[in-house]
């Protein structure tokens, strides 16, 4: 499933012409790229491998698109609002182009794979030079070159899931923390999620070059990498081979060097009790787990698609924390799915409770052209699904302050990110709970320990011990 080699110099190749037609036009000085990132975590790590194209061809970063002589807009398709974000934003570049006609607007990701959005931004907003999709990153040197020689516009939204371009380069976002994509595509078709279509069915990387870059990213001295993945409990099951997670997980962990292990997301139908016993035995691997649930209502789980129901996933969080005590939990829900009743939302707000996580991210059910929740009967008011909404907000944000205050007069070892507004250092646990604490701006990037005195509903303050 891996781009051939052939073609990845074929791409250099074109890299080099791009290189040579910006400094022929552009002569001493860099041009200047903007780019912009909406949307998760394996989004951001394909923004950094196009960062490293862009950085390979000669461009230099700047922070604002007016600065700029190419804008690029990584985008999202999981849920309407991110999508007319993105329209709104671009609407914008408009003036930037009369300014800068030699300016050229790209867009990319998630979002533009879908055709009717390819549509509208060929006929909406004619100054967008380039669009390319999901499974076409690889080729960005050849699609600007395109472009640049012909000064037409340039749309390529294949879907050939024969996409996994190995040894690109990457312009990592932050010097601390590592984004390790593992595997892409998903197979589950949740009936409200579009990431199969825009994404494509599972694909995993090869064991060896997950590897190979954990060890890289372990000797550059990052403190954290993130294991990425639209499933990564299902790492290897398109190889033939169960269990495969845990594996490299244990491996990671073997590496040498100070680090921190997490990963992102997990399905429940796929998080195994030789997964939970690994998380508990291997050191580096954090004490927190992502866990989607979505809802709390096994009927509703049923039309969702999500091949497990209330009690399976309850028993898998029972498992998780007879192995690991203090494990904390975090996961997310979607409120209003079409059909649901309040009592069968109330299932959720008592799933909250029973459960005790950390944190939530909670979406209303936003309707995705192509899928199966997007035609489905939905006679609850947007107005009604705001009230659930803000009842399991206060639900969790009971929760969450009752967590907090047992975490008083407790210890943590905590990765030091960076200093707040108010001059206080914030460190994440292991438990992926900020703390804020005094200390000296050398700490940032380092471990330390640190005393919880003040415990508030959604961060903590602290003491560093030593």
């Amino acid at each position: 499933m891996a781009v051939p080699n052939s073609e990845l110099d074929r791409q250099f190749e074109y890299l080099t012409e791009v290189r040579q037609l910006l400094q022929d036009r552009f002569g001493d000085v860099s041009p200047k790229a903007f780019t912009h990132t909406y949307g998760c975590q394996g989004n951001v790590a394909d923004g950094e491998r196009i960062d490293g194209l862009l950085e390979q061809m000669g461009y230099e970063f700047v922070d604002t698109p007016a600065e700029a002589d190419f804008i690029l807009f990584n985008t999202c398709a999981v849920r309407e609002h991110a999508e007319e974000r993105v329209y709104g934003n671009v609407g914008r570049l408009k003036e930037f182009k009369k300014t800068n006609p030699d300016l050229v607007i790209a867009l990319c990701g998630c979002m533009v794979q879908q055709e009717h959005v390819a549509k509208r931004l060929k006929s909406h907003f004619p100054y967008v030079d380039l669009v390319f999709g999901t499974h076409v990153q690889y080729r960005l040197p050849e699609l600007l070159r395109r472009h640049l020689m012909t000064g037409e516009r340039v749309f390529d939204l294949s879907d050939d899931d024969d996409d996994i371009a190995e040894g690109l380069s990457v312009r990592h976002s932050n010097r601390m923390k590592a984004f390790l994509p593992i595997s892409y595509g998903c197979n589950n078709f949740c009936t409200y999620c579009v990431v199969p279509r825009v994404r494509g069915r599972e694909r995993s990387r090869q064991y060896a070059d997950v590897l190979a870059e954990a060890e890289s990213l372990a000797k550059a001295g990052f403190k954290e990498i993130m294991l990425l993945g639209q499933n990564v409990n299902s790492y290897g099951n398109d190889f033939g081979e169960r269990e495969l997670f845990p594996k490299l997980l244990r491996d990671i962990n073997d590496l040498p060097g100070d680090f921190l292990i997490r990963f992102m997301t997990s399905h429940p139908k796929d998080c195994s009790e030789a997964l939970l016993d690994t998380m508990a035995a291997c050191e580096k691997v954090e004490n927190h787990l992502h866990l989607p649930v979505q809802s709390g209502n096994s009927e509703v789980l049923r039309r969702m698609n999500r091949h497990y129901d209330r009690e399976r996933y309850l028993e898998t969080v029972r498992c998780a924390r007879q192995v690991m005590p203090d494990l904390a939990l975090t996961s997310d829900i979607i409120v209003g799915f079409p059909g649901e009743t309040y009592e069968q939302f109330k299932d959720t707000v008592s799933l909250v409770e029973e459960v005790g996580f950390s944190s939530l991210y909670t979406f209303l059910f936003s309707p995705r052209v192509g899928t199966p929740g997007a035609s489905m009967p939905d006679p609850v008011s947007r107005e009604e699904k705001q009230r659930w909404f803000e009842e399991l907000q206060a639900a969790q944000e009971q929760v969450a302050a009752a967590r907090s205050a047992a975490m008083k007069g407790k210890t943590y070892r905590v990765l030091v990110e960076s200093r707040n507004k108010a001059g206080r250092l914030c460190g994440r646990s292991s438990e992926n709970i900020m703390i804020e604490f005094d200390g000296p701006e050398e700490r940032i990037g380092t471990f330390a320990d640190v005393l919880v005195t003040e415990p508030l509903t959604w961060i903590l303050k602290g003491e560093l011990v030593g």
